[in-house]
């Protein structure tokens, strides 16, 4: 089956698996008509459905936010597996928000006008459908592989099983969900959500990475040889993170894993520092390329049940501070 709408002006949560503004109990509801449509009233579950079954889904005019989000995964939230499920294709005659993408691990895009930065999980690949460039997930090429499809301004090594991001442009999610051994190494600095939900891929960011790096990290391991932002490794359950600096508390509800700072951080509960150990430092040593004493100086943080708990308070100026509940 094929889908056909036309918009009259942007439209936001277009193909969302997330229902995104249904989780933050915001109107309208995952079967509440999409607006502009010109002629047709699809809903937006129609919509993920029709992709869930391996259809296509045609729309004529632009696509804003939440764009494609987390497609191809069947969630937990909604009673799913939590793995990779098949799914279709989207064909977008216009233009795309920022952030396409993001969580997306199966299925393929399809877009004939722009897509703004930062992108989502996904990478451009040579089209096959003239007048529309092409987009799959990271995570369906490291564990599917590129079949006949050909990169634009990047690199894989598929015998390796190792994708080099080199064309500058800012990605989040990065392999999220990967459940094959590979590596993803990023010749810059990467958005939000590094490695989420990744079991076993390594994704290594030779300079800084956004909010939530390695969130939810399941077993993977995620490299970053810059700095990280806000709330890096929370919710880890399995894994390795390793940075040299971050911004605001680390390792919040982490309930597995490791983390590694070149520089002591702030910790959300209930991360703690613990003490290094000598496979610790041969780790280190090896995914950061530093030294040996350079390597005995970094903290390690893991989770401590008898930690106190944390609660987010706002402050005046709006910044967010975690306050230890005795």
């Amino acid at each position: 089956m094929v889908i056909w709408a036309e918009i009259a002006e942007s439209a936001n949560y277009v193909c969302d698996y997330t229902f995104n503004f249904h989780w933050h109990n915001k109107e309208p509801e995952p079967d509440s008509v999409i607006p502009y449509q010109i002629g047709t009233k699809f809903t937006y579950r129609d919509l993920v459905n029709e992709l869930k079954a391996g259809g296509e889904v045609h729309i004529k005019g632009n696509v804003g936010k939440n764009f494609a989000y987390s497609m191809g995964a069947d969630l937990k939230h909604f009673g799913g597996s939590g793995e990779t499920e098949r799914a279709g294709k989207i064909f977008i005659s216009g233009d795309a928000g920022p952030e396409a993408g993001m969580g997306m691990v199966a299925g393929t895009l399809y877009i004939n006008g722009n897509i703004e930065q930062p992108l989502g999980n996904i990478i451009e690949i040579v089209s096959d459908v003239h007048g529309y460039r092409k987009f799959r997930s990271v995570t369906d090429i490291l564990c599917t592989g590129m079949g006949n499809d050909q990169l634009i301004d990047n690199e894989y090594n598929e015998a390796q099983s190792i994708l080099t991001l080199k064309d500058g442009i800012l990605r989040g999610t990065l392999a999220a969900r990967c459940t094959c051994t590979s590596t993803v190494i990023v010749e810059g600095n990467a958005y939000n959500g590094t490695g989420l939900l990744a079991k076993k891929c390594t994704i290594i960011i030779k300079d800084n990475a956004g909010m939530n790096t390695g969130s939810h990290l399941n077993g993977g391991t995620v490299v970053v040889h810059g700095n990280v932002g806000e709330f890096a490794g929370a919710y880890m359950k399995v894994g390795k993170l390793v940075f040299r600096d971050a911004k605001g508390f680390i390792g919040a509800e982490m309930a597995g894993g490791s983390i590694y700072s070149k520089n002591k951080v702030k910790t959300g509960s209930p991360a703690a520092k613990s003490g290094l150990k000598r496979e610790d430092i041969s780790l280190i040593r090896e995914l950061m390329g530093a030294g040996r004493v350079e390597s005995m100086l970094y903290n390690k943080y893991m989770p401590d049940k008898e930690k106190g708990k944390y609660v987010e308070v706002r402050m005046r100026d709006g910044s967010l501070v975690l306050r230890r509940i005795d």
